[in-house]
């Protein structure tokens, strides 16, 4: 499938509906609610089995997708402000919880649920530039160059990623927490 060239065009969404979506241990698309198929722009179809990355955003530094892989893979969950690319070209920002299910015989992990709802304002806000500094560390010297980047900022606010992204995005409202944790429930 051929990515969509990007447009500076924002979808807003709604803030009272949720985007879910389920991959393998792999990362491939195995569910998406309907919010997600009329975001992002694809059909059903066109998203069960296919990579999920089908909607990354090239403004995304790689080291977001790596630390969140290297959480969720360890079956912690991982929290996140993205922005992602519809198949129009216009993008769509979003705060996502992602978490991990296992096999309760094996302990494997079997699936991986993204939660997403609209973020405020003000997350965007916050991620933009970080990002930018981040892809264009990426651009000049690789996922070591934008790794390095991240750890300065983090030491410089005196904070850990899971900390910085709570203040951020507004995870650390009691209100945003109990949202995902009724995703999860209604998802499980």
């Amino acid at each position: 499938m051929q990515r969509p060239t990007p447009l500076n065009q924002e979808i807003k969404l709604d803030p009272n509906r949720y985007i879910v979506s389920r991959t393998d241990p792999k990362g491939i698309i195995t569910f998406g609610n309907p919010y997600f198929c009329m975001i992002c722009g694809y059909s059903e179809e066109e998203l069960i089995g296919k990579p999920h990355n089908i909607i990354r955003h090239p403004d995304m530094p790689r080291i977001a997708f790596k630390l969140m892989w290297d959480t969720i893979q360890q079956g912690k969950d991982f929290t996140a402000v993205v922005k992602n690319l519809a198949k129009d070209g216009r993008f769509y920002w979003v705060i996502t919880e992602f978490s991990s299910k296992k096999d309760p015989t094996t302990g494997q992990i079997t699936e991986y649920t993204a939660f997403r709802k609209a973020p405020p304002r003000s997350a965007v806000e916050a991620v933009e530039p970080i990002y930018k500094m981040l892809l264009d560390a990426e651009n000049r010297g690789g996922m070591e160059a934008s790794q390095k980047v991240l750890i300065d900022f983090l030491k410089s606010k005196g904070e850990t990623y899971e900390t910085w992204i709570a203040k951020v995005s507004g995870r650390s409202n009691p209100l945003t927490a109990m949202f995902f944790k009724a995703m999860k429930k209604l998802f499980s």
